[in-house]
């Protein structure tokens, strides 16, 4: 088992399981959207993805966005994307992508990382607070949708 950076290559190996999380979501299906997604993504370094493999089956991935918060003055990471096969859940591979994205997020120089998940998410938001992710009660989040006339 090991996680790594994915590249271009792994680009047909993750696609089904970035389909399935966005299917989570509630989001229809798009195998091929996906792949596009992730292949522009790391062409185009706009995000880091993570992923875990056991014997050349990709179990779990992670998706990080570089961001910088101006009030601190320094870089952070948001984790977006976090999603482990059915079959590998419960078996540690969602804890060790996080671990294995803070140390690589920590060297990069950034001051944290910030993640969202559904109100209805209580198992994962179970092993962020018992990893030390807390609970923002300061503020609120707000988001305008843009594509609505």
């Amino acid at each position: 088992m090991s996680i790594r950076a994915a590249t271009l290559n792994d680009v047909e190996a993750i696609s089904p399981l970035f389909d399935a999380y966005r299917v989570f979501y509630e989001q229809k299906s798009d195998l091929d959207g996906a792949a596009l997604y992730l292949k522009e993504n790391l062409s185009g370094q706009r995000s880091h993805v993570f992923m875990f493999e056991d014997s050349e089956t990709v179990l779990g991935f992670t998706q990080l966005y570089p961001a910088f918060c101006s009030v601190e003055m320094q870089p952070f990471f948001v984790l977006y994307d976090l999603y482990v096969a059915p079959t590998a859940r419960a078996k540690g591979v969602g804890t060790s992508l996080l671990l294995f994205a803070h140390e690589w997020a920590r060297a990069q120089g950034a001051s944290r990382v910030d993640l969202e998940t559904a109100h209805t998410n209580v198992t994962a938001q179970s092993i962020y607070e018992a990893l030390g992710y807390e609970l923002d009660t300061e503020f609120r989040k707000y988001s305008f949708d843009l594509t609505c006339g």
